[in-house]
């Protein structure tokens, strides 16, 4: 036995008692270190004297006993590992490396031990992610530091971000999965086509979107139009109701005849609107593209039946857009039309005339960047900005011409889950802003150059990171971040007025 306790570790006969052994008995802190370290045979050259180092080698620490943290006698072995090259066969040269090896292995294990603590105590059930697979900075306009700001005199100092929005991101934001397939898809309903887990559902389809070829399908459920817990029947059912529903609708303008519409001001009016923007809507897109093209005119018919389906809200130029990704998807008449009136049912109050829709969700805007920004809230309040209208595009149409049509068919679908919030379309521009705060400040951009450099954001805003930094906000926000945001503010279901109506009357809207 006493052999055995000889090799695994270091062993002294008391001086009191000869029958006494004591093990790893050091008064040196530097022994009981290096004995934790596994390193027996560094203990007898650490307990017994140093070589003698110039002292030239140690001008700067002196003789103090402890600098930054290293003992004068970790400083000698520090050294050792220094010295020329002509000592390197040294064995006490040797040794002092491995111990500096395990050192530095103990160090780095504290170190990750200590962030993963802290990443799982910031966590709030929603995990952690690995950064290194992720580029976090934006392609297109990257972060200037104090440093580069140097470098261009007409920039001004931009004060810190205060929530570290690089180190928020990594701990809070997840990373774009793969997106949800037809066999996944089959997984969420039961035989007779209920989806078991709509909250599961639409936390999949936040984290990756959905496969094209599925949308048709899925995007009916996440405007609402299809009921989670419908059946496949009633789903049928449901639809050829609707068909017959639309084409009653879609009759009442058909019938109107060229006496009539002379007689109909704001049927003519509406009409010439819509004549107007379906032509210069999505047209490079080859879904809409070509002279006489079919799909144009299935545009333009759904959009002056909703003016006589929703007529105190009528047309106003931007539902276009809403419509043209929808149709795309879901190709028949009906189907699209059904899902744009869900879709309207949220963002019907962005195109009121008193604009309270858009000025409940701006106001919510401004209030969300001062809880997570103060110092750029203060920049646009010193700049006569606070009124975010240069935001004001991409709240009305949910960012359609910031994105390619891809990147905005997936934008959607993410925001129609509600999983977070149900605006989370602020909390992306609150992203977008805060990634280009640097540049914002720095320039000492007005309201006129500010609404210039949004515009030119079209095309290329990275929207993995901006849902990445979204998600991430909206967590850090948390009870905070909804308090900002007023009751019955869009793309909440809009509350009723004491006339019981969903939207405000219209009749001065052309």
């Amino acid at each position: 036995m006493h052999l055995l306790l000889i090799f695994f570790s270091i062993t002294f006969r008391s001086m009191e008692d000869v029958n006494l052994f004591l093990v790893n008995d050091f008064q040196n802190p530097l022994q009981r270190t290096l004995s934790s370290l596994e390193l027996p045979h560094a203990v007898s050259i650490a307990s017994g004297p140093l070589p003698s180092v110039p002292i030239g080698e140690f001008e700067s620490y002196g003789n103090q006993e402890r600098t930054n943290g290293v003992t004068s006698e970790e400083s000698c072995i520090a050294s050792r590992v220094g010295r020329q090259k002509q000592k390197s066969q040294d064995p006490a040269r040797d040794l002092s490396i491995q111990v500096l090896e395990k050192f530095s292995l103990v160090t780095k294990f504290a170190r990750e031990t200590t962030s993963q603590l802290f990443r799982e105590n910031q966590s709030n059930d929603f995990g952690v992610i690995d950064r290194r697979s992720y580029d976090h900075s934006p392609a297109d306009v990257p972060h200037k530091s104090p440093k580069d700001a140097e470098k261009f005199p007409g920039e001004s100092p931009v004060p810190s971000d205060p929530l570290e929005f690089d180190k928020l991101t990594l701990v809070w934001g997840k990373p774009r999965q793969t997106p949800l397939g037809s066999e996944e898809w089959a997984t969420f309903m039961d035989s007779e086509g209920r989806v078991v887990d709509s909250k599961s559902l639409r936390k999949r389809i936040f984290y990756g979107g959905v496969e094209h070829s599925l949308r048709r399908e899925v995007w009916m459920f996440l405007l609402g139009y299809y009921a989670y817990d419908s059946t496949y029947a009633e789903r049928e059912y449901l639809r050829s109701m609707k068909r017959l529903e639309y084409e009653t609708i879609k009759q009442q303008w058909q019938s109107i005849s060229p006496d009539q519409a002379k007689r109909f001001t704001k049927f003519r009016e509406r009409k010439g609107l819509i004549d107007k923007d379906v032509v210069r809507t999505d047209r490079s897109h080859y879904f809409y593209d070509g002279d006489d093209n079919p799909n144009v005119t299935i545009l333009h018919n759904i959009l002056l039946t909703y003016s006589f389906y929703n007529f105190d809200l009528g047309y106003c130029q931007g539902m276009s857009d809403l419509l043209a990704p929808i149709m795309f998807v879901m190709k028949e008449e009906s189907e699209s039309f059904w899902c744009f009136v869900a879709l309207m049912e949220r963002l019907g109050p962005n195109f009121n005339r008193d604009q309270n829709g858009m000025h409940a969700q701006l106001f919510a805007l401004s209030k969300l960047v001062e809880l997570l920004d103060i110092p750029l809230h203060n920049y646009f309040k010193q700049n006569d900005c606070l009124n975010y209208f240069f935001c004001f595009r991409w709240v009305l149409i949910q960012f359609k011409r910031e994105f390619e049509y891809d990147q905005t068919m997936r934008l959607w679908e993410v925001l129609w889950t509600h999983y977070l919030s149900e605006h989370l379309h602020l909390y992306i521009c609150v992203a977008i802003l805060k990634h280009y705060r640097n540049k914002i400040m720095g320039e000492q951009m007005d309201f006129d150059m500010l609404l210039k450099f949004i515009n030119e954001l079209s095309g290329h805003i990275d929207l993995d990171v901006v849902l990445r930094d979204a998600e991430a906000l909206c967590i850090c926000a948390g009870e905070n971040g909804a308090a900002c945001i007023p009751p019955g503010t869009p793309p909440s279901l809009p509350l009723e007025n004491e006339n019981g109506l969903l939207f405000a009357q219209q009749d001065d809207l052309l």
